[in-house]
């Protein structure tokens, strides 16, 4: 009887912890116009340093050999060595902080504007453009020769 009064008192123990899930939110659709965070100090010195270890060991392949080795040696790194890179950074960052403010003040200031943040660049609208009206006079010369 035990048994019985066990399983069923645990069924009513799931039901009551049963909680019902929250629908998932639906993420905020990312502007692909945002500028980009800035590299870190370390991200700097990874760049340079994955130049050199590739130079250094060209039949490694592995992504973690280098990302181990390039960790150990900015440990080992003094602060007086480290100072290029952080500078480097900081002056990203100030880059960014600049294109940050232009971007989030155009956003401001009326961020309709999909032709201006397009993909393409205007010099490839152009060149679209021309070979539109290249492929147009095509055909007219092509009446021209029956």
């Amino acid at each position: 009887m035990k048994a019985g009064k066990s399983a069923a008192a645990s069924k009513k123990s799931n039901a009551k912890l049963a909680v019902k899930k929250a629908a998932p939110k639906a993420k905020a659709a990312k502007d692909p116009n945002k500028p980009k965070r800035p590299a870190s100090a370390f991200f700097v010195f990874m760049e340079d340093f994955r130049k050199q270890f590739k130079a250094d060991n060209p039949d490694n392949k592995s992504v973690a050999a280098v990302g181990k080795a390039g960790g150990a040696k900015w440990k080992a790194m003094s602060a007086s060595d480290k100072a290029p890179y952080v500078a480097k950074a900081d002056k990203r960052k100030k880059e960014y902080e600049k294109t940050l403010a232009a971007y989030n003040k155009k956003l401001a200031s009326g961020g309709d504007d999909a032709d201006d943040d397009s993909d393409k660049s205007k010099s490839e609208v152009n060149n679209e453009e021309e070979e539109e009206e290249d492929e147009d006079n095509g055909d007219d010369e092509e009446e021209d020769d029956e």
